[in-house]
């Protein structure tokens, strides 16, 4: 399943947050389970869009980055439904 995490700015972050937060999407990205990141340029904070096997995996990735585990950025966790070419863009 594909899940998006986005996240709020809650306090502010310092280059080590930040330094660990990049290793953690590496991490992800290692282990197949990043699919795009990234802040937004219109709005503080930003987002992450996983793949996990469950709400409770996902909801266990997000609580994992260290901007959230640092109290940093809160989040929302929500599913989505990817629409393709492959599935006829949910047609």
């Amino acid at each position: 399943m594909t899940y998006v995490y986005l996240m709020n700015n809650q306090k502010p972050i310092n280059n080590d947050i930040i330094n660990s937060h990049v290793e953690y999407l590496r991490k992800l990205n290692s282990q197949g389970k990043l699919v795009i990141c990234g802040p937004f340029t219109d709005y503080p904070g930003g987002m992450v869009i996983i793949l996990a096997e469950d709400f409770i995996e996902a909801t266990n990735i997000a609580n994992s980055d260290p901007f959230i585990a640092s109290g940093c950025k809160s989040f929302e966790l929500r599913t989505l439904e990817v629409a393709n070419e492959e599935n006829n863009y949910l047609l």
